[in-house]
């Protein structure tokens, strides 16, 4: 039996609102979410430790061509 995937090849996205408004990007198979970090100065952190503010957009599903929508998700993580 053939296996169906309904799996997409590169698609111009785009994020809209947050820290991120406006960030391009190529993704494969239309993710549901993106995660965008932001490296956070530390302050006599131990060797290796580092801290990240984190930031979701989530897939618009009305947007079906490229570019592909991200809104921000103010309520994640």
């Amino acid at each position: 039996m053939e296996k169906t995937t309904d799996a997409t090849g590169p698609e111009a996205a785009v994020l809209d609102g947050g820290p991120a408004d406006g960030l391009r990007m190529t993704v494969v198979d239309r993710p549901r979410v993106i995660q965008v970090t932001y490296a956070c100065q530390t302050e006599a952190a131990p060797h290796g430790v580092r801290a990240e503010g984190v930031y979701v957009y989530r897939r618009d599903y009305a947007v079906t061509s490229e570019p592909l929508r991200y809104g921000y998700d103010i309520a994640s993580p």
